[in-house]
């Protein structure tokens, strides 16, 4: 399956430990999506704030994420590896014994703060496992688990939360195997010293972060996110309202979304990027991201249904990845590392912000906040649009 040598083949067990657990994060909120109608149904929870549900995780997962890294290079990456993993599972389920909006919202807080410990850790670990061409070849298979995952809970999610919404959340004690066997194979590694950034490093960091094409990209990064959660949170409620979408068949729809980002960003992406320009590619994107969420009131019937969400998928599949990218080619290697962590960071914060924003003009504007995401995926296809020079360097 992989092409490593025989030493790395005998950390196959470690890295599907930790695999595993980045698979964790990266379902923490399409577990619960696929039940947002029946939880606010059953728990009678104002429509405007009902999207922080799946969003709130974004928040603590950008506040607490370097914050654990940093502890984690500190007092031992599995000191803050096995007990994130813990509270990922007791805070995840805790969330179907919660009887209102605001302590389900908390625990989904803490879950958040927990995946972000996972996160920080677990590629921390992976980073020192492996060196070079071989690290950044096994990074891209744990994309590309990650991708496949993205896929599969949404599914297993509207499967499980048909019996229930509540079972739904029950998903979440996945962390506790993974934290058992993290704590059978893995070792905690002689720490290094820590390295302080140089002055000149701090100094050239700083001016990078100031540079327009820097702060466009971060913009991006932020308003992709924002749009994506819009499809994430609304198209659920919106198809349930419509056509009476159950569980089942909306985390099919969310489904058919993640298959076709990770078709487009596995075999197109770059390649569109490097054929019609960095900028083009990305405009492209957010154009079918725009496109397809003018569609989705007009639509009712499951095979044009499905056929959007894979074409939203596919615009973004596009964008993100060639905005990472953007980022990583803009600047040098000696801040390269700090400015992707912000980008993330910014990405989360898009998450979270996406239902304040848009949880009134749902609640009052029904449908338009499709319109309303649209209209913010043409201004950033125009914004970025104005990259172009740089994004060509």
């Amino acid at each position: 399956m992989f092409h490593v040598t025989l030493a790395s083949r005998k950390q196959i067990p470690k890295l599907l430990v930790l695999m595993a657990g980045g698979c964790l994060t990266s379902i923490t909120g399409g577990i619960v999506s696929p039940v947002l109608p029946e939880i606010v149904e059953q728990l009678q929870i104002d429509p405007r704030w009902a999207g922080m549900l799946v969003s709130m995780h974004c928040l603590t997962i950008a506040m607490f994420g370097p914050l654990l890294g940093i502890l984690a290079d500190r007092i031992g990456k599995l000191k803050v590896l096995i007990p994130s993993l813990i509270f990922y599972a007791v805070f995840g389920v805790s969330g179907a014994l919660m009887p209102g909006f605001v302590p389900l919202l908390i625990t989904r807080a803490l879950l958040g703060a927990a995946s972000g410990g996972i996160a920080a850790a677990s590629i921390g670990i992976i980073s020192n496992m492996y060196e070079g061409d071989e690290r950044s070849r096994i990074l891209g298979y744990a994309s590309s688990v990650f991708a496949i995952t993205s896929i599969f809970f949404p599914l297993l999610g509207g499967w499980v939360g048909s019996v229930h919404w509540q079972y739904a959340f029950c998903l979440y004690a996945l962390g506790l195997p993974v934290a058992f066997f993290a704590a059978i194979l893995l070792q905690e590694e002689p720490r290094r010293k820590s390295s302080k950034i140089l002055p000149k490093q701090r100094q050239q960091l700083l001016q990078t972060l100031q540079t327009s094409s820097n702060l466009t990209l971060f913009l991006a990064l932020g308003l992709t996110s924002a749009i994506f959660y819009v499809v994430i949170i609304y198209a659920p409620l919106h198809f349930k309202a419509t056509i009476g979408a159950d569980t089942v068949l909306n985390g099919m729809i969310l489904a058919s979304r993640a298959i076709g980002a990770a078709i487009i960003s596995a075999f197109g992406a770059s390649r569109l990027a490097k054929n019609l320009g960095a900028a083009q590619a990305i405009s492209l994107g957010f154009v079918l991201m725009a496109v397809t969420l003018i569609t989705i009131p007009h639509i009712e019937q499951i095979n044009l249904i499905f056929m959007i969400a894979v074409i939203f998928g596919i615009g973004f599949g596009i964008v993100m990845p060639n905005l990472y990218n953007g980022l990583a080619q803009l600047n040098q290697p000696e801040v390269r590392s700090s400015v992707l962590a912000i980008g993330n960071g910014a990405s989360y914060l898009g998450q979270f912000l996406s239902p304040v924003f848009l949880g009134p003009v749902w609640k009052y504007g029904g449908v338009s906040v499709f319109y309303v995401g649209a209209g913010v995926s043409i201004m950033t296809a125009i914004l970025t649009l104005k990259q172009d020079k740089a994004l060509r360097n």
